[in-house]
């Protein structure tokens, strides 16, 4: 499966501008590369402008749906669409979709970990529904959405359910950079799957975002990565067979005793 990642330095504040972005990227990519799936950040309707974001959130995905839906029913592609601020009935969600070759929404996902280091949990709601897998492809994968990443009880449950590959949209700051790469390695090779992330480039209100969009094999080991910090586009061709292999040959789940774990 091949997968093109955008590392966008979002504009922040500006939905519209962020989906002119990523229209001519997409357009590009299938121009001159043909992927199959392809793989946006966190965040990329508003950027990190928490305090406006009442005013710059999308309304339960009316925007960002038939958005998405066309392009990926026009170019035929799979597309993990990052993640949006999004306004629902009871609050404001980081919400992400996913969407299949023919157009259709195929899974949403509310972030359930806000940051209490960005103050997420004053102008974010948590999503309260349980990571699930959904195919793409045929192939069972996942999305969570960037501070999920330090939670391994949330991946784990994913990969149990047989995800093959889990996609991590982010928005990573640069001053916690060796946190985002060794968590994703970590990720990887515990769950025996391939990580895929998509991670912003630029600043926003001070934060500087650290790039290094990663994927990674289920050994642990570094397929692609991006630049530091700057927008770029990530490439990468992953080999399916070798999740099946490594577990074959590093049984963890068949050795694992959770009636031992307690809580």
């Amino acid at each position: 499966m091949k997968y093109a990642i955008y590392q966008m330095d979002v504009v922040v504040a500006d939905p519209e501008a962020n989906r002119e972005k990523i229209t001519n990227w997409i357009e590009k990519q299938v121009n001159d590369h043909k992927p199959d799936t392809v793989v946006v950040p966190e965040m990329w309707n508003a950027g990190y402008a928490l305090d406006r974001l009442d005013g710059l959130a999308d309304d339960n995905g009316e925007k960002t749906i038939p958005f998405f839906s066309e392009l990926a029913k026009k170019h035929q592609i799979n597309i993990i669409g990052g993640s949006i601020a999004n306004k629902k009935e009871n609050g404001i969600y980081n919400t992400s979709y996913v969407f299949d070759r023919n157009g259709e929404l195929v899974h949403q996902y509310d972030k359930m970990h806000l940051v209490p280091m960005l103050d997420e949990p004053k102008y974010l709601s948590g999503g309260e529904a349980k990571g699930v897998v959904f195919k793409l492809d045929g192939v069972k994968m996942g999305v969570v959405i960037c501070y999920d990443l330090r939670f391994p009880e949330l991946m784990r449950s994913i990969a149990l359910q047989g995800a093959e590959v889990i996609h991590v949209v982010a928005q990573w700051p640069t001053s916690r950079k060796d946190h985002w790469k060794f968590l994703q390695h970590a990720r990887a090779i515990e769950n025996q799957c391939y990580i895929i992330s998509a991670n912003s480039g630029g600043t926003c209100n001070g934060t500087d975002f650290a790039g290094e969009s990663l994927v990674i094999n289920p050994s642990g080991e570094l397929v692609a990565s991006g630049l530091p910090e700057a927008e770029t586009t990530i490439r990468a061709s992953i080999d399916l067979t070798k999740v099946a292999e490594i577990r074959k040959n590093i049984p963890v789940f068949e050795s694992r005793v959770p009636h031992l774990y307690g809580e």
